[in-house]
């Protein structure tokens, strides 16, 4: 399950911040794709919508790689 969070989670920053998918990993941080505060903010606001959850504010804290915000994605699907 994790796989295809990753897999929806850098397809939405390939076309919304116009990132090449390839450079797009899960040890990938936030910041190492250009990605500001803000940045990070929208993406995780948007990943929510994406699979209706909500992440809890003490697991946002946590989230600086896309593997991280998968397993925060998948931690709320399962609450």
């Amino acid at each position: 399950m994790t796989e295809i969070i990753f897999e929806k989670i850098a397809a939405l920053l390939s076309s919304k911040k116009e990132l090449n998918r390839e450079l797009i990993t899960v040890e990938s941080s936030f910041e190492a794709l250009g990605l500001d505060s803000l940045d990070s903010i929208e993406l995780i606001a948007d990943l929510e919508d994406e699979f209706n959850v909500t992440i809890p504010n003490a697991d946002l804290q946590r989230i600086k790689t896309i593997g991280q915000a998968a397993e925060g994605i998948k931690r709320a699907m399962d609450a």
